[in-house]
């Protein structure tokens, strides 16, 4: 029986290198200005007070991962409504899929026309949702300040237009 898995696993080592190692050369693909930001933001970031001084709530823990193909995103880690955004480039284009609290999973868009210092993600599709009808995230506009300062605001959409009282709008600050 041990020797099955051993075979089984030298098959699937096998199958793998060979996937990976097929000779050619990875195809090389432009660096997307938008996601190289996104990497930049590895770290740990925590509520600004009113005078834009950090605090102790952590909102989001962000890491490179997937061989620098992803960077994932915690949103209030621990917490009840705790979420998860995952950025990558399809093609030419930055996109986000966002694993929301509320149990759907919208897709968002980078506009290539985000003006400098600024993603303003678009929605672009989505799982577990009827845009039409459920609540979910629509948009969201990462504003840039400096490395260490990031504002986000985030206009989820409700029966088919934008939900006001669901708007937010965060003031991060870099964890030192």
């Amino acid at each position: 029986m041990s020797q099955r898995f051993w075979v089984g696993g030298l098959v699937l080592f096998a199958l793998t290198t060979a996937l990976l190692a097929d000779g050619k050369p990875a195809a090389k693909v432009a660096p997307h200005a938008g996601f190289e930001r996104m990497k930049k933001m590895a770290g740990t970031w925590v509520a600004s007070d009113k005078d834009g001084k950090p605090t102790d709530q952590v909102v989001s823990v962000v890491k490179v991962t997937a061989a620098g193909s992803a960077v994932h995103e915690t949103l209030f880690p621990g917490q009840a409504h705790e979420m998860i955004s995952v950025y990558t480039c399809d093609g030419a284009d930055l996109v986000m899929t966002h694993y929301c609290s509320l149990g759907n999973q919208p897709r968002m868009k980078a506009d290539p026309k985000s003006p400098a210092g600024q993603i303003r993600f678009e929605f672009a599709g989505g799982t577990n949702l009827n845009p039409a009808k459920d609540k979910h995230m629509h948009s969201a506009t990462l504003t840039f300040v400096d490395d260490d300062h990031v504002e986000i605001a985030g206009v989820a959409w409700e029966g088919g237009k934008p939900c006001e009282s669901c708007a937010c709008q965060m003031k991060l600050v870099r964890k030192k």
